[in-house]
């Protein structure tokens, strides 16, 4: 049945072309709407952008016909878009507490005098779309259907994990250990959880008769075959090595040339970072894979704002790559073994020397549109923290030769506009599922410490 959406500010900010993503239905924008994308037109961040982006489809719908009495959109099964004035007196129907006039009570009595046409059957059914979950109870008081926008949401309940156990005999896991691995089609029915493997999945052999005799592999969907892990037993990486299954697959993929971009899901203290820097550092230091280590996170902090920083780019961004330092204070053995001693901690100039070697560039988000990338070993941490539209920005901007990695817990986000389900992370996981060029691990175990694994579990 044919339903006509309408959608609030934060729906086309967050989703410049959410107004052709809903088939052959109708879509009506609010004038408040309008408005409010107007005041945001000048924002610098995503939202100014996505402000200007959704005026200039307007602007070009109104070539379609007159916005007032509705416009074709681009579906072929007959989807009509419609700019509606709030009315006064349907401002009057509202309750008393919703009769301000404010934009979100506007935008409710425009939802509401197409609801009040349905009943009057004009109209089809009526659904208020927006991600504003206070307006959706609002909605919900005066007898509106209201819906989050979900386009671009994934289940984080069913996020692919990128690892799958697979039981076999011991013959066939000697098969895996020839030179051309063990084809799927050989595998014993039932055998692979969900009836097929993506690319470069992590796959964790199990002996039934012995189930302490495993193997870790992967697979390769150019042959169809899988294949034991190889560089994690071969590459030294210092003070790093995989102490769980998924670390090990997780290095595999950090490791290997071909899988251009990876992804690493995990609660706190799983080593996503740690394991990204660890392999890029090893990529381009020692095995010169790379040129240099491209470092980036989002600017966004845990709690209130401390005010401006003082200096240039680089002092600006220091506070927000402190994570990154100590990891790589971390893997180069920055701290004085006689200072720690003494009780003191010696000079930590491992960050500094990989950027005055020019082996590290640290960059801000901010400024990565317009740029091109190529042979660099780039890591995205903190990645939970943008949306789609921003992780989407960051990797066309990969270049030939550069491998991109992305980390996040989607359970710890500080960004007020997305969620566990919204975020650009979870996003890219579910779009690259499945492509040769990507691979992705969801790491369950935490390696920080044990006080920080119980309070990952606990609190």
């Amino acid at each position: 049945m044919r339903k006509t959406f309408v959608l609030d500010t934060n729906v086309l900010l967050h989703d410049p072309e959410a107004m052709r993503r809903f088939e052959d239905n109708n879509v009506v924008i609010p004038i408040e709407v309008v408005e409010e994308i107007d005041r945001f037109k000048r924002d610098p961040s995503e939202k100014g952008r996505n402000a200007r982006q959704v005026s200039r489809l307007l602007d070009d719908l109104r070539s379609r016909g007159n916005l007032s009495e509705g416009v074709p959109l681009d579906g072929r099964d007959g989807g009509h878009l419609k700019v509606v004035f709030c009315r006064s007196e349907t401002l009057t129907q509202l309750p008393p507490e919703l009769k301000a006039g404010n934009g979100d009570n506007n935008i409710l009595a425009v939802a509401l005098e197409q609801r009040l046409s349905e009943v009057m059957g004009s109209q089809p059914p009526v659904v208020l779309v927006t991600k504003d979950t206070n307006l959706r109870i609002k909605a919900d008081a005066v007898g509106l259907t209201a819906q989050d926008y979900t386009t671009d949401k994934v289940d984080i309940a069913d996020l692919y994990p990128g690892v799958c156990e697979v039981w076999i005999d011991a013959g066939r896991m000697d098969q895996v250990k020839g030179d051309g691995g063990l084809a799927i089609a050989a595998l014993p029915d039932g055998a692979i959880p969900g009836g097929s493997l993506q690319a470069n999945e992590g796959v964790m052999l199990v002996d039934p008769a012995q189930p302490s005799h495993t193997l870790l592999a992967r697979y390769d969907a150019a042959d169809g075959a899988i294949h034991p892990l190889q560089r994690v037993t071969k590459v030294k990486l210092g003070r790093v090595q995989a102490r769980n299954r998924e670390q090990s697959f997780a290095l595999d993929l950090l490791l290997d040339p071909a899988v251009q971009l990876v992804t690493l899901v995990g609660k706190a203290g799983t080593g996503k970072t740690l394991l990204a820097l660890a392999a890029g550092l090893h990529q381009v230091a020692d095995e010169h894979r790379y040129d240099r280590m491209l470092v980036t996170r989002p600017v966004i902090s845990l709690g209130k704002e401390l005010g401006f920083l003082p200096g240039d780019l680089e002092d600006k961004m220091g506070p927000w790559m402190q994570p990154i330092i100590d990891n790589l204070d971390f893997l180069l053995g920055g701290e004085d073994r006689g200072s720690m001693r003494a009780g003191q901690r010696g000079p930590r100039n491992s960050w500094a020397d990989l950027k005055g070697m020019g082996l590290l560039e640290v960059e801000a988000i901010s400024y990565i549109r317009g740029r091109s990338i190529p042979r660099q070993f780039m890591v995205v941490d903190e990645a939970q923290n943008l949306t789609p539209h921003e992780v989407k920005t960051i990797v066309t901007r990969v270049g030939e030769g550069t491998k991109i990695v992305l980390t996040g817990d989607p359970y710890q986000i500080d960004n007020p506009y997305v969620d566990a389900e919204s975020n650009g992370l979870t996003w890219l996981v579910e779009r690259f599922k499945g492509q040769p060029l990507a691979g992705h691990v969801t790491l369950l175990r935490g390696e920080r410490s044990a006080l920080a694994e119980l309070a990952a579990n606990l609190l």
